[in-house]
């Protein structure tokens, strides 16, 4: 009799683990990625339970952070939730360079490019269905050019499938701590359930920059070259606002202009991000006033 009791017990208990699980209502849980990340040093984020929401549309959202420490110098709506739109870019581009490291691909592997692929709206360098890239192409073009066509090349490569390879982007996000963040496309191109916020992405774009110092030049980047075309840099303040290397810019109708820009003035690096601007420019000013005041 004792015994049937536990058991009980136990079930209990199995069961609603179970049930907390599966709160978020998300379906499965995404893939684990193929090798546990290095821990990045960062400033704690809040103990919050992996449970995004729904982003206001255009929402407003700025944080300043000190990239050597990580301690916050300026916040409004550092938590709330947004829509990352290209931002999203930062993890295809993390997932990438981590396949580099683990000596899956080299920069010179080529990538075979899909119809799909091909077939993705602007921004993008208009690679052929049936062509390759090269991982160092991509990437390239990834950081300065946010191209669509190319972060879906990089996901079907290195995943089988752009599903599959969203859902090892959730998996590394939650590994870096990141509580607010769900990605559901490689691209950041409109999807509600795509969510993240200033905070996330700031501890993301650290997390891409120092575990990746290598690749520093490709955010610095003002233009890219491929197929006899030259593409500028979707970032305004490269090359305009002193100290300004990198990181990532981001647009769609849902999310507002964003921009995470990493700087250095002084030897004192920051972290800024201005989700929800109003117009490029206006965004490209806030960022540039945040970086102003706090340097």
């Amino acid at each position: 009799m004792r015994a049937s009791v536990l058991l009980k017990k136990a079930s209990i208990f199995v069961l609603a683990g179970f049930l907390a699980a599966c709160q978020t209502g998300q379906g499965p849980a995404p893939a684990p990625v193929t090798s546990a990340a290095p821990a990045v040093q960062t400033a704690p984020l809040p103990a919050v339970a992996y449970a995004p929401e729904t982003a206001v549309e255009r929402g407003f959202s700025a944080l300043v952070l000190n990239a050597s420490t990580g301690e916050e110098l300026y916040a409004v709506d550092a938590d709330a939730p947004r829509y990352p739109a290209s931002l999203s870019k930062m993890m295809t581009l993390y997932l990438l360079f981590d396949a580099v490291s683990q000596g899956r691909y080299t920069l010179s592997t080529p990538l075979s490019v899909s119809a799909k692929a091909a077939s993705q709206p602007p921004a993008k360098i208009g690679i052929k269905a049936g062509s390759t890239i090269t991982v160092e192409q991509a990437a390239r073009a990834l950081a300065v050019k946010s191209a669509n066509d190319v972060a879906i090349a990089v996901a079907e490569n290195l995943a089988g499938s752009e599903a599959a390879f969203a859902r090892q982007m959730t998996s590394q996000a939650r590994a870096l701590g990141l509580s607010r963040t769900r990605f559901v496309n490689a691209t950041g191109l409109p999807d509600p359930a795509q969510v993240s916020s200033a905070r996330d992405m700031a501890v993301l774009g650290l997390a891409l920059k120092r575990r990746f110092p290598q690749y520093g030049s490709y955010y610095r980047a003002k233009s890219f070259d491929y197929n006899g075309r030259t593409f500028r840099a979707t970032n305004n303040l490269v090359g305009k606002v002193a100290g300004v290397d990198g990181l990532k810019t981001g647009y769609i109708r849902l999310s507002g202009y964003n921009l995470v820009a990493t700087a250095n003035r002084g030897g004192k690096r920051l972290i800024v991000v201005v989700m929800g601007g109003a117009s490029e420019a206006a965004r490209d000013k806030e960022v540039t006033r945040l970086i102003e005041a706090y340097s």
